[in-house]
């Protein structure tokens, strides 16, 4: 099979999309919940004392990221008098009545400076105790973000995982016949900002481990090559510009190095380069077309996609190079593979006749779970706390993006205003 054959086979269904015109109005990121967890933890979130006058009250920012977990039910928190924002305001047995297992209380308080002083308590209803309290000081731009934090906070002491409401997304939206941005938004879809603006395609988006910057691949030359950009400061670097196609970077979990597909040599081949670019170290030799390369979180292991077996499967190969062994034996193809933040499993899209689904492998056993039931699904990516997957999909002839739990139980679509969104990868956990 030549180069062109497996890229088809991968990319043509998100390539007829993308190259689909589209209306040229802008939108933002908006989260419909069609799924929720078995066990919801039922949770009351009274309003902050003294937040009605902010220009971004938190609470109800607070509610819906723990909404959009799947994991908490929200008990209704108006109607009581007085509103409780410190333990000795709590009456229990209220709370108790209306079914709540928790409770979250706090206030806000401008500072001299212009700041707001935030604090907050998680309180346990049925143990009449405070389970977490914390103190923050934010501007009026970090409120949102201080919320997600909060959330962050609520979350893990709920459920034992770290919460990732404060992380972030990328994604790539196109607009028109000939436009392409590379955003990156908030978890919840919100103060979306496009970091890239170009006529020519963009693809395979992905994170630095610090979150401060973002590898992908623009076909601005005229030909596929890897650019590394800071989200800070906006400048970018060219580091894999060889002859050839340059494709599908993947950081090291230091940081220091990339994966990366070149065809400089011929075919199409994994290779490693520096994150400031510099010569490229081919990892292995075949005759085989390997791409998509993905590191491990111990940096020990690269996840591949090779036709070496006769068509797309995943293989695992040392990061220092070796004999590399395949991994995947369920589904008539297997590709696009991404590890979960343990390195225990990993995502991956399956192909069964003519639907292509999110699917999550247990390294150590090969257990495989098929957890979507789209058409066209594409591109995963696992949250931070491994918790939850987002990937890209098809709905109603339209791109957009979606996820779901690594249960297959919850399940999310994040819809772009006016545009077609693809490539999603999400971002680290907030340093």
């Amino acid at each position: 099979m030549r180069l062109d054959g497996l890229v088809r086979l991968v990319r043509a269904a998100a390539l007829l999309l993308l190259l689909a015109p589209l209306p040229l109005a802008h939108g933002a990121l908006t989260i419909e919940i069609i799924g929720a967890g078995a066990n919801q933890f039922p949770i009351a979130i009274v309003p902050f004392r003294a937040e009605a006058g902010l220009p971004q009250q938190l609470t109800p920012v607070i509610e819906a990221d723990l909404a959009r977990s799947g994991m908490f039910k929200t008990v209704d928190a108006g109607g009581v008098n007085p509103t409780p924002s410190e333990p000795q305001d709590v009456n229990f047995p209220t709370w108790r009545a209306r079914g709540a297992d928790a409770i979250v209380i706090g206030s806000i308080s401008p500072l001299a400076d212009g700041r707001y002083d935030i604090r907050f308590r998680l309180m346990d209803v049925g143990k009449q105790t405070q389970l977490a309290g914390f103190a923050y000081t934010a501007s009026r731009e970090q409120l949102r973000f201080t919320a997600h934090k909060i959330a962050d906070v609520i979350y893990e002491k709920l459920t034992g995982d770290k919460g990732v409401f404060s992380t972030r997304i990328a994604y790539v939206v196109k607009r028109g016949s000939t436009r392409f941005e590379l955003q990156v938004a908030d978890a919840d879809g919100y103060g979306a900002q496009t970091i890239l603006d170009s006529r020519e395609p963009i693809i395979s988006p992905s994170w630095s481990p610090d979150g401060t910057r973002i590898a992908y691949v623009s076909f601005e030359a005229k030909k596929p090559v890897v650019y590394v950009q800071s989200i800070t400061t906006g400048t970018r670097k060219a580091v894999a510009n060889f002859w050839g196609s340059n494709s599908a970077p993947a950081w090291s979990a230091d940081g220091r190095r990339l994966a990366v597909c070149l065809t400089k040599d011929g075919g199409s081949q994994l290779y490693i380069i520096s994150a400031d670019g510099g010569e490229a170290t081919r990892l292995m030799r075949s005759n085989a077309i390997d791409t998509e390369p993905n590191f491990s979180p111990a940096d020990d292991l690269l996840l591949f996609t090779s036709d070496r077996g006769g068509s797309p499967q995943i293989y695992g190969v040392p990061a220092s190079g070796g004999e590399a062994r395949r991994l995947t034996f369920e589904g008539s193809q297997n590709f696009s593979p991404r590890f979960s933040p343990d390195g225990k499993s990993f995502t991956f899209i399956q192909r069964n006749g003519n639907r292509f689904n999110v699917a999550v492998q247990d390294l150590a056993t090969r257990q495989v779970q098929v957890l979507t039931n789209g058409s066209v699904d594409e591109s995963p990516s696992f949250a931070p706390n491994g918790r939850m997957i987002l990937y890209a999909t098809v709905v109603g002839g339209r791109g957009i993006l979606s996820a779901v739990s690594s249960d297959g139980r919850v399940k999310q679509r994040l819809t772009e205003g006016a545009g077609d969104a693809r490539e999603p990868a999400w971002g680290p956990l907030p340093k």
